[in-house]
């Protein structure tokens, strides 16, 4: 071995020497915490003096001080506020790693408390859960429908499933799939119908609507060369509900925008026609996409990780 390498390994242990190990920083912590070198040896049963030489030598590593010390109390100095700030965030590190490598090798379990929109929790969600639950027999599924947007912290929900653009928050969220909206009728609505060759065409039709508001409702259609039409449709029947639009379409009443992730089955089988498919009518991939959507945490929880990760391989499998 020559002097240069010699010496740079000397340089190295006095580098690695002077690095505050995990054991100082706690003892760090707990003394600011505390007060005191007392109070603090107590929780980790040292003695007062013990901890005193244990912080000095610290101090003498790093050669800074890091406390002040009167006969009455212990203050931070400057560099110890930062060094405090940093061990407090390091430990942090360490013991949230410590508990997800654990988590690895539990089996998860526990309540899962999941809400989803009715449509696609109805058609995906709830026919996805028997095999779910039979691969994790420890999971307790708490599933809630609606189509309300909830407040995931306040109800306690692990995971919520949203369906289109989702409005800025702090919550996390996994696209399942990415979807467009198809315009599609039963062939029993169409026998005898004039044929639909163009958008405007549908103001000839009972077209069926999914009720936002109480405005007047317009589907806009782009074409292959990049132009727009909006038609201000009109029909017999008016809905908030997913399921109930998709069961009066089959049903031939009449025609409707519906999720293709909600209708390719049928549109596979015949039972449902789409409709002008050379228009885009959703002009963003993303505008139906469906989500997972989580609180924020730096560990999302073992049963909502693997709930979340069966759930995409399922959109992605069927859709």
């Amino acid at each position: 071995m020559d002097a240069e390498e010699t010496e740079r390994q000397k340089s190295q242990g006095r580098s690695i020497q002077h690095h505050p190990s995990l054991r100082d920083m706690e003892l760090f912590v707990t003394v600011v915490q505390n007060g005191s070198f007392s109070a603090a040896g107590r929780m980790i049963g040292l003695s007062p003096a013990s901890v005193s030489r244990y912080i000095n030598a610290l101090e003498d590593k790093l050669g800074v001080r890091l406390l002040n010390r009167t006969s009455r109390k212990l203050s931070l100095s400057e560099t110890g506020i930062l060094f405090h700030q940093r061990a407090e965030r390091i430990l942090g590190d360490v013991r949230e790693m410590s508990v997800e490598i654990s988590q690895e090798h539990l089996s998860p379990r526990g309540t899962l408390r999941v809400h989803s929109r009715i449509l696609v929790g109805e058609q995906h969600i709830v026919p996805a859960l028997p095999g779910f639950m039979s691969r994790y027999p420890d999971i307790r599924v708490d599933l809630t429908l609606s189509n309300e947007v909830v407040d995931l912290i306040e109800q306690n929900i692990d995971v919520d499933i949203r369906i289109g653009q989702l409005a800025d928050s702090s919550l996390i969220a996994r696209r399942l799939v990415t979807s467009e909206r198809v315009l599609c009728a039963a062939p029993a609505y169409l026998e005898n119908r004039p044929p639909i060759e163009k958008p405007d065409d549908l103001l000839a039709h009972n077209c069926l609507a999914y009720r936002v508001n109480m405005g007047d409702i317009t589907w806009r259609f782009l074409d292959q060369n990049g132009n727009l039409s909006e038609v201000a449709i009109a029909g017999n029947m008016l809905t908030n509900s997913g399921p109930a639009l998709k069961i009066a379409t089959l049903a031939g009443l009449g025609i409707s925008l519906m999720p293709d992730w909600s209708v390719n089955q049928e549109l596979k089988s015949g039972a449902l026609v789409r409709l002008l498919p050379d228009c885009r009518i959703s002009f963003t991939a993303f505008e139906n996409a469906v989500y997972a959507v989580y609180p924020p945490t730096r560990h999302l929880p073992v049963k909502a990780r693997v709930f979340i990760d069966y759930l995409a391989r399922i959109f992605q499998e069927n859709i």
